[in-house]
């Protein structure tokens, strides 16, 4: 069998990259971009940085800035119009992961139109056309949307969240520019941070998994671990870290899959609108204590990766205890919720939810099996006690 990898043409990485936007639009021939972004960014400056940029060589653009998080069908759809009422050849996409999914879900429907509606995107969709060129530019260390085939999109209906996975879809360029992440807040550096990490550990222990995507998200492991505290003080070299961390695992899990913590995320932000960075966060340590008897002797290098001393000398129980604590301390660290609770899940809820994760396109890359049973019980410890 031959493992697949797919990446960005080209990315710009550290302070100041996001000038190389117009050394790319100039050398490609992009005539007008639309701008694919949220209005928080636009209101604090974050947009302007790349429109200064824009203005002073003279290439034209236009803003729709109405991508929400969870981002919407009708988001896309409305994107879709906005793009064709621009006259635009090419989009920048300038935030998380909410604008690069939306810029990936516009920029495929206008190349395949017959997938207008959306919804049929879901699961490996069978496109013909490359998106539209986007030019993928970061503000958060944490989706890796910059640089992944896939994107989430919430079927407000049908109270759902579902992925595409599309080869077509990527950026051919990607800023990962540490500067551009430097506003954002204290509670979005740690719950993005985690869904970094979640990635990271997802990525190296699905069932896709070979070694060139573990050596790239155990270097991510490292990355994250010895940065996110960092980060979350605003310390400059900790923002750098992380940015790396976050692109590189997301070269590879983009490429290999996730598993269960994904699939369980999903439901709670199509439910409750919870960021999805939060919903990884709390669930990841409740996920890897179900994980780990399937996971031979991954926790071991998972726990050595985290900075824990001595795993050499540890049993195989012991090493797989040291690297879920290693996580749960880093959450605690950095201010997480630690259970489903905290975070306003409802207990009347959870039989749903386990539905949901077991449709989930994720869950299935899970490397223990599920049922809606072990699911429904992971829910449940997460749950908490009151």
């Amino acid at each position: 069998m031959a493992n697949r990898f797919i990446l960005n043409e080209t990315s710009y990485h550290g302070a100041g990259a996001v000038k190389e936007i117009v050394t790319e639009a100039k050398a490609r021939g992009f005539r007008k971009a639309l701008i694919v972004t949220d209005a928080d960014l636009v209101r604090f400056g974050v947009v302007k940085k790349v429109t200064d940029l824009l203005d002073g060589a003279g290439l034209a653009y236009e803003i729709y800035d109405k991508v929400k998080a969870n981002p919407s069908v009708k988001v896309v759809q409305d994107g879709v119009e906005a793009f064709k009422a621009a006259g635009a050849d090419y989009m920048i996409a300038i935030g998380g992961g909410s604008p690069q999914d939306t810029a990936k879900g516009i920029g495929i429907i206008i190349n395949n139109p017959e997938f207008a509606d959306v919804v049929s995107l879901e699961g490996v969709a069978p496109t013909k056309n490359r998106s539209v060129p986007i030019i993928a530019v970061a503000t958060t260390a944490g989706t890796a949307a910059e640089t992944t085939i896939n994107y989430v999109i919430t079927d407000e209906e049908k109270r759902r969240k579902f992925v595409c996975v599309d080869p077509h879809d990527i950026p051919v360029v990607a800023i990962v520019d540490p500067e551009m992440m430097s506003s954002m807040p204290k509670g979005l550096t740690a719950s993005t941070g985690l869904d970094a990490l979640t990635h990271a550990i997802e990525g190296y222990t699905t069932l896709g998994a070979w070694e060139l995507a573990d050596t790239l998200n155990l270097k991510a492991i490292e990355l994250i671990a010895r940065s996110l505290r960092k980060a979350v003080e605003n310390d400059p070299q900790g923002r750098t870290d992380m940015a790396l961390g976050q692109y590189v695992t997301g070269m590879a899990f983009s490429n290999v899959g996730l598993g269960v913590v994904h699939g369980m995320a999903h439901p709670l932000s199509a439910f409750y609108d919870t960021p999805h960075g939060v919903a990884n966060a709390v669930l990841l340590p409740y996920v890897m204590e179900f994980n780990a008897p399937y996971t031979g002797e991954k926790f071991r290098e998972i726990a050595r990766a985290m900075g824990v001393a001595g795993v050499d000398a540890m049993s195989q129980d012991e090493y797989r205890k040291a690297a879920v604590e290693a996580v749960r301390k880093l959450s605690v660290d950095v201010g997480i919720p630690q259970t489903l609770r905290e975070i306003g899940v409802k207990e009347e809820d959870l039989d749903a939810l386990a539905d949901a994760a077991m449709a989930d396109v994720c869950t299935g890359g899970n490397p223990r099996p599920c049922t809606k049973e072990l699911v429904l019980d992971v829910y449940r410890t997460a749950f908490g006690k009151a």
